[in-house]
């Protein structure tokens, strides 16, 4: 556990020392929210989600791509350098996962740099195509857990083991394209969605403890130093965003985490607020889609909470109260006999 904690507090005071001279990079780079007018996935625009994020522009994003960067190469280091044993197969699911989600997100931030809501060549794929490619990358995971880990099961209370045969590929795709998905929309305030990802971490921190999983538990602890850190300048008013490479990035890692763990059940409680968000604008979607209409007055379930006269720091720390308690709900569920 003492080396737990430093490699956190190591992975801490790196990104922390990094992220000041990134952000100046970045302001350099001018890689910074731009003035455009945002739509949903029905190419329709969302004029309420302007309106109260507006005075956001200017904000530098991409804070995922030092995150990755770092919790990467000091995850390598702490394996080669500390001796902890880690399957090669698990080792690649882990950044494999890290890494690609993250290549997705950047060619979304970079979209919205170069293209800037118009649709050139390449950089002209629309939210289908994207959510495509998470399906492909999400089943090729699956693949992996399933054909060179062994993973084929979930873990139900009361039943124990409950195998799921070749089942488990499209199952665990599915879990893995839904907290992508949860976890960037749920980055749409400040704090929001790597504070509750701190929360998730610490549960998953104790799960993987108690597994006796060295190799899981030291990524988990230098991904959780690195967040925090990030943290730091992404609390209102954020001086700094994930971005997509971020948050894509992010959102997969945790669904992996869950599924390494073999506590899917317990992941669907830990994560609450994220399914809560992504819930929300399902529900949304297939209105619109199946009946023409929308169901909720607004999507997701944080922008409702604006709409009704929230501020936003007061609906983030609520987020994460809410966070804590299903994270223990989760531990108690992962735990239970």
């Amino acid at each position: 556990m003492v080396q737990i904690l430093g490699l956190m507090l190591l992975s801490s005071f790196i990104t922390f020392i990094l992220l000041i001279p990134f952000i100046d990079f970045l302001y350099k780079l001018k890689i910074r929210r731009q003035k455009q007018k945002t739509v949903d996935i029905f190419d329709k625009p969302t004029p309420l989600f302007d309106k109260f994020h507006a005075w956001k522009e200017g904000t530098p994003f991409g804070g995922g791509f030092l995150i990755i960067s770092v919790v990467s190469i000091l995850s390598l280091w702490a394996y080669g350098m500390l001796n902890i044993n880690v399957k090669p197969w698990e080792l690649f699911i882990i950044l494999f996962t890290f890494i690609s989600f993250g290549m997705l997100g950047f060619y979304d931030d970079a979209k919205k740099l170069i293209n800037n809501g118009k649709k050139f060549a390449f950089f002209g794929l629309r939210f289908r195509h994207k959510f495509l490619i998470q399906w492909v990358l999400a089943f090729i995971i699956a693949t992996v857990l399933y054909a060179k880990l062994g993973y084929f099961f979930i873990f139900i209370k009361g039943v124990g083991l409950a195998p799921l045969g070749f089942l488990f590929i499209p199952f665990a795709a599915l879990v893995i394209v839904s907290f992508t998905n949860a976890f960037n929309i749920a980055d749409g305030l400040d704090g929001l969605a790597s504070g509750l990802l701190l929360i998730c971490l610490g549960a998953f921190l104790t799960i993987s403890q108690n597994q006796l999983d060295e190799a899981l538990r030291t990524f988990i602890a230098i991904l959780m130093g690195s967040v925090s850190a990030f943290l730091y300048f992404n609390i209102y008013k954020a001086r700094i965003w994930l971005g997509d490479v971020g948050s894509l990035s992010l959102g997969a890692v945790l669904a992996v985490i869950g599924l390494l763990t073999g506590k899917i059940i317990a992941l669907a409680f830990i994560g609450g607020v994220f399914i809560l968000e992504v819930g929300s604008s399902l529900v949304q979607i297939l209105g619109k889609k199946f009946l023409g209409r929308s169901i909720l007055p607004v999507s997701p379930f944080h922008l409702y909470l604006q709409k009704i006269g929230w501020d936003e720091p007061k609906i983030v720390m609520r987020a994460w109260l809410l966070g804590f308690f299903f994270a223990v709900l989760g531990l108690y569920i992962a735990f239970i006999r």
